[in-house]
């Protein structure tokens, strides 16, 4: 049995996620996936170790069992309510090795560095300089990060870090919340890169990669919403059901200036491209939206899904790393031409 499996039967996640005294948090994710990250790690006795995002303080409790008393854990996480009451339940359990912080993660934690792994469960706009200069030499972090400039287009990364230069060395599916700088609320809207968001008469959003083309009261961004919400053509999409870890990830790889994504109902993503005049997009749920049945926008969406389908859906993890993770500006990289590996 592996150290990650072995240490989640002792530290009970639902005194974690469902605590009497706290209740029920939303801030949290799905235990097979922390236990997933957790295993990528690599965790082992008496590391230093930091988490970025300290949610329900589960990943916290597993961490602080996998370094084991002569290790140290420290929790960083923007909400102060979260940081309090894990620093709490730690406590009431005799783990006093977990020190849980209020502070903006993108920042690290210099005061308790140089660490010997980092998690982090909050996708950042970039991967931080301060998470590459505060982990020690030849560490790891495993954490989500863009691979394109508009919402929920992530992969979890792998990364090694030697003589000051962060390595991507493998990529799976996932994404976690977007770190942000203040608490977020509203966790149905993206904390990140939403360019115009209707709450009437129902809740709508649009990201467009292109805004730097978008004039000062975001007119590209609200007129593309308008044309996907009002007597847009619709079609089903003619392929199977859509495996949205591979078609988002393939989509971000097209390099395209004008991917978009959307969220024109509740739960449904939506993908596709968009200019100042027209807009297509492909919802998760296999629906097609486009301006107009002969759409040059729903020309190249087409183009995309058949280039994806004849690639045969390459899963994220099938991307080519190596590669550099970038620190300083744009997206964190983007995975090699998936169609290599069909």
């Amino acid at each position: 049995m592996s150290a990650v499996a072995l240490a989640a039967k002792t530290v009970p996640e639902r005194h974690y996620t469902h605590h009497e005294g706290r209740g029920a948090t939303p801030h949290r994710s799905n235990p097979a996936v922390i236990h997933r990250e957790l295993s990528t790690l690599g965790v082992e006795t008496g590391m230093n170790v930091v988490e970025f995002g300290t949610g329900s303080g589960y990943s916290g409790g597993l961490l602080a069992e996998l370094v084991g008393p002569t290790g140290q854990v420290t929790s960083l996480d923007i909400d102060t309510y979260l940081t309090r009451w894990a620093g709490l339940i730690h406590h009431q359990r005799g783990v006093d090795h977990v020190r849980c912080h209020t502070a903006d993660g993108t920042d690290g934690f210099p005061e308790r560095a140089p660490y010997d792994r980092m998690v982090a469960w909050c996708t950042p706009p970039r991967l931080p300089q301060a998470w590459v200069d505060q982990v020690a030499d030849g560490g790891l972090i495993v954490a989500p990060l863009p691979i394109a400039a508009v919402p929920n287009m992530t992969v979890v990364a792998k990364i090694h870090v030697t003589g000051g230069k962060p390595t991507v060395e493998e990529v799976f599916t996932g994404g976690y919340i977007e770190a942000t700088s203040s608490p977020k609320d509203n966790l149905d809207l993206p904390g990140r890169w939403v360019d115009w968001e209707n709450r009437v008469p129902n809740p709508s959003w649009i990201s467009i990669s292109w805004r730097d083309d978008d004039d000062h009261l975001h007119t590209g961004a609200r007129t593309a919403l308008d044309r996907l919400l009002k007597d847009a053509h619709t079609e089903p999409y003619a392929g199977a059901e859509i495996d949205l870890p591979s078609w988002r990830t393939f989509a971000a790889t097209r390099g395209n200036h004008r991917l978009t994504m959307a969220g024109l109902s509740p739960d449904l993503w939506a993908i596709g491209h968009t200019t100042t005049t027209t807009a297509a997009v492909l919802q998760q749920d296999g629906t097609i939206l486009a301006d107009a049945p002969d759409s040059p926008s729903l020309t190249v969406l087409r183009d995309w899904l058949k280039q994806w389908e004849e690639a045969g859906r390459p899963a994220p993890a099938t991307y080519t790393p190596p590669w550099s993770a970038p620190t300083t500006a744009g997206t964190c990289g983007s995975p090699g031409n998936p169609a290599a590996h069909a």
